[in-house]
């Protein structure tokens, strides 16, 4: 709303500031589909399946940390809304520890070397669980993540531009937030020894298991940097937005990122999220004008269908060559 209203107010000599407005929104809006996307990188890395119940996981991850910062303090007494979300976020974590120790147990430690399509077909049927399973434990209503995130926006720049930039200051601390763990995660896969056994298990599983690399542990190992990936992008998009069973299909949102930067990049799960950002804000804002509006609900699909249709291993992706 205040974006097309100050396209109105400002004239030609604030269009700058306008543009950098629409660019900042799309850049915060990007590391958010970066962080979800990024759950689908790990899991597609360590198994070479597609995760489809990542959805699932930031649902359950979200209401597993909106509930127990209800429960928390009739539990415990108490009164400090901070410790109660760090206690809340700590449990959340522990739960989501236990569901990827879960599945690895119950699931995938009986489908090591088995078709791709078999381990699709398993997250399918994970993702269905923990739906089910989250709305058994949890109840089904419309629940709030309250991190203490300012929502009130500010105006930066008043100095360089008539009027100011308006930045909202939940958003920033959201996208710092997934920033800061992007990071950590480029670290850990690029400087650890786990994380180089992480991308060899990705390579080949036979080869890395014959080389003494322990394919159960490094499954489960994923499966909770997952879980934690899961639980910070349900807590942002939760105090966002709320938590409700919608949340599944913010996954769906980052379905592009991943096809435009590649299964295979971390790297490539971030600069996906932040083209896609900004091309959904800048098209929404200068475009959508011009045709009706709702730019923003499909760009990101054409984007990755054209991906599909010229570069299908993504930006940053390993082309496979199949030699006979």
């Amino acid at each position: 709303m205040r974006l097309h209203g100050v396209s109105k107010q400002r004239g030609g000599g604030n269009s700058m500031a306008f543009f950098l407005e629409t660019l900042l929104g799309g850049l915060m809006a990007g590391m958010l589909y970066s962080l979800v996307a990024l759950g689908f990188v790990l899991i597609y890395k360590a198994s070479g399946v597609f995760n489809f119940s990542q959805g699932a996981m930031v649902l359950v991850a979200a209401l597993a940390m909106a509930r127990l910062s209800e429960w928390i303090p009739g539990w415990t007494g108490i009164s400090s809304p901070l410790i109660a979300n760090v206690l809340a976020f700590i449990g959340a974590g522990v739960m989501m520890f236990g569901v990827a120790w879960l599945i690895e147990r119950l699931v995938l430690r009986h489908l090591v070397n088995q078709e791709g399509t078999t381990l699709l077909m398993a997250t399918l049927g994970i993702s269905y669980f923990l739906d089910g399973m989250g709305q058994t434990i949890f109840g089904s209503d419309i629940y709030k993540i309250d991190v203490g995130m300012p929502k009130e926006p500010i105006i930066a720049f008043e100095q360089m531009f008539e009027g100011g930039i308006l930045i909202n200051k939940e958003d920033l601390y959201a996208a710092l937030i997934a920033a800061v763990l992007v990071a950590a995660l480029t670290l850990f896969f690029q400087k650890t020894a786990t994380g180089r056994a992480l991308r060899a298990v990705a390579d080949d599983h036979q080869a890395a298991q014959s080389i003494g690399i322990p394919l159960n542990r490094i499954w489960v190992i994923v499966w909770c940097v997952a879980g934690v990936v899961a639980l910070v992008a349900g807590m942002i998009w939760g105090s966002k937005l709320g938590v409700q069973f919608s949340l599944t299909t913010v996954a769906l949102r980052a379905l592009p990122v991943v096809i435009l930067g590649g299964l295979t990049s971390v790297p490539g799960a971030i600069v996906g999220g932040l083209i896609i950002g900004v091309g959904e804000k800048l098209s929404e804002v200068f475009l959508g004008p011009y045709v009706g509006g709702g730019i923003e609900i499909w760009f990101a699909y054409v984007l990755a269908l054209v991906f599909l249709l010229f570069r299908p291993q993504g930006l940053f992706g390993e082309k496979i060559i199949d030699r006979v």
